[in-house]
């Protein structure tokens, strides 16, 4: 596993070893930021990466221009995980590691909104729908946020309330579903 883009393109990523982690692959990562870059400027911009597992998208995101990312993920192994791959990155300053469940967020402080979230959660237990809704109750999102949830293509995603979806694309197993806050 490798940062595919940007300023740190094939650096090596470090995933924590078992089952518990399923990191998104180069090539998914790979087509989903040639998406995001046809949508919208990563340049300076805050992003959440809900679920982290490896950190592998928001390092993706910062490599690519992304000015911070907070990480959560409750799993110490992934932290341990997330941590080493900061650091082979340089991203120290322009990144943090929180341990907290992604579907009971509790309100945003300090810091600011963000403009880009990923949301790759554990596949098929409705965790995504969950911390969805955990980020609209926090006030986690910038008014134009676009948010990137990952999940198995046989999972039933619903967008919950309060959100309006842009576009579902498949990639192999994995079904990428781009939506955003609606106003409010």
């Amino acid at each position: 596993m490798r940062v595919v883009g940007g300023k740190w393109r094939g650096k090596p990523l470090r995933a924590p070893k078992g089952t518990q982690t399923r990191p998104t692959t180069d090539r998914t990562r790979e087509a989903l930021f040639s998406m995001l870059t046809s949508r919208l400027d990563l340049t300076d911009l805050r992003v959440l990466d809900l679920f982290a597992g490896t950190g592998a998208l928001g390092l993706e995101a910062l490599s690519r221009g992304a000015n911070f990312c907070l990480f959560i993920e409750t799993q110490s192994a992934a932290r341990g995980a997330i941590r080493d791959n900061v650091e082979t990155c340089q991203a120290t300053g322009h990144s943090k590691i929180f341990r907290r469940d992604a579907t009971d967020l509790g309100p945003c402080t300090g810091g600011g909104v963000y403009d880009l979230v990923f949301a790759d959660p554990p596949y098929r237990q409705g965790l995504g729908e969950r911390a969805l809704s955990a980020l609209q109750r926090g006030g986690w999102l910038a008014e134009e946020a676009l948010i990137v949830v990952e999940e198995d293509k046989r999972a039933v995603f619903q967008v919950p309330d309060g959100f309006a979806e842009v576009e579902r694309r498949l990639k192999g197993d994995t079904e990428l579903i781009f939506c955003t806050p609606l106003s409010r």
